[in-house]
């Protein structure tokens, strides 16, 4: 009996999850982009604590810190204050950044796909090909239609979350997620 890794059932977790994120996008698309720039400015508020913090200890224990951790922890503060107390800029700011990381995002994922075919299959290969072949089309389409980027995120969001939780779930159920 072949042990199942704990990758299967964390993939098959996080792409339930993509999924039903994916259909609550499309259920609520209003709240949808507030709640993501909420999100990010409740992360960047955190991240930059730590890093504010993480220059402190290291300034306690070696008497110098490391100043770009200070700068960014600042930055990433004010960064989240800035997107928490304004979501409206923070949903402006985001559909120009969001179509970079859209792009970079499927470039990494078919970065990978030599492995993924080894690893997993061909079915899992073409999958993750297709998806993350479509996830470029859409991330150059928000490039140069930014008000289409911004008027259809939620349906554009939604549609890549569902995508990404079917690519999660199947390959949960592909040679990934078997143990040796």
């Amino acid at each position: 009996m072949k042990k199942q890794s704990g990758l299967k059932w964390m993939e098959l977790v996080i792409g339930v999850i993509l999924i039903l994120l994916g259909i609550f996008t499309f259920m609520n698309p209003g709240k949808t982009l507030t709640g993501v720039v909420m999100v990010y400015g409740i992360v960047a508020v955190i991240i930059g604590i730590v890093d504010i913090v993480f220059y402190v200890r290291t300034e306690r224990h070696s008497g110098f810190g490391p100043t770009v951790a200070l700068v960014t922890g600042i930055l990433g503060v004010m960064s989240g204050v800035m997107l928490l107390a304004y979501p409206t800029a923070g949903k402006w700011v985001f559909m120009l950044i969001f179509p970079m990381w859209f792009i970079a995002h499927c470039i990494s994922r078919l970065s990978h796909l030599d492995a993924i075919r080894l690893i997993a299959g061909k079915f899992v290969y073409y999958v993750t090909m297709a998806i993350n072949m479509i996830g470029i089309v859409l991330g150059i389409m928000m490039v140069f239609r930014p008000f289409m980027a911004f008027v259809s995120a939620s349906f554009i969001i939604g549609t890549y979350l569902i995508l990404l939780g079917i690519d999660n779930v199947i390959t949960a159920f592909s040679k990934i997620g078997l143990g040796s």
